[in-house]
């Protein structure tokens, strides 16, 4: 049982991609675990979903923003702040995966994420002739795009949620918590008062 009182640590993640990418279908899978008919998200969606991290509940925040052209000017208002990002892709439309990637590297190259982790959800996997990760890792040019920055290309369906829970995982283990220094903290502390009082009997 945790300190009544003691606040949750929290960390905001950034779901962004381009418009018909699946984004809050992702989301609404991790929150509901069930499928959401969604309609093109004008403005944005917030969630809170409860995680484990090191044995700790911990809170992640997450922003799905709309992605049609018109949205994404407003992507980097919602950068301060931000812990991760989490960036999903059709897998599926080839046609569009150029596009995905500009998108993607302008976002990374915000003043406001430097360091951030990204998270690449390779969506639509259930899909005939979708990428898989490596192709799309490859395409994305991901190890130029990210270098400074821990990334992991998770492959994932949001309708059949293969790989969902997997990419909650992943970047609850990439955010950096603002408890994870002081938690590293009171744990020497804990331990030397522990050895301390030990060696006293």
């Amino acid at each position: 049982m945790g300190h009544r009182g003691s606040k949750q640590p929290e960390a905001q993640v950034l779901l962004l991609g381009l418009d018909n990418a699946g984004k809050s279908t992702l989301l609404y899978k991790l929150k509901l675990n069930a499928r959401v008919s969604t309609v093109p998200t004008i403005g944005f969606n917030v969630e809170m979903l409860e995680a484990r991290k090191n044995g700790k509940s911990v809170a992640v925040t997450v922003w799905d923003v709309g992605g049609q052209g018109q949205m994404r000017q407003h992507w980097e208002s919602f950068h301060p702040g931000a812990a991760a990002v989490a960036f999903v892709v059709d897998s599926s439309d080839r046609r569009r995966l150029e596009e995905a990637r500009r998108e993607l590297e302008k976002t990374l190259r915000s003043d406001e994420l430097p360091g951030r982790p990204l998270i690449l959800l390779a969506n639509k996997q259930d899909v005939d002739g979708a990428l898989n990760a490596t192709e799309i890792k490859d395409r994305f040019n991901l190890r130029r795009i990210c270098s400074g920055r821990d990334w992991f290309v998770q492959p994932c369906s949001a309708s059949t949620g293969y790989g969902v829970e997997e990419a909650l995982r992943r970047v609850v283990h990439m955010v950096k918590f603002p408890s994870d220094r002081s938690a590293m903290k009171d744990n020497i502390k804990e331990t030397v008062q522990y050895l301390r009082a030990s060696s006293g009997h």
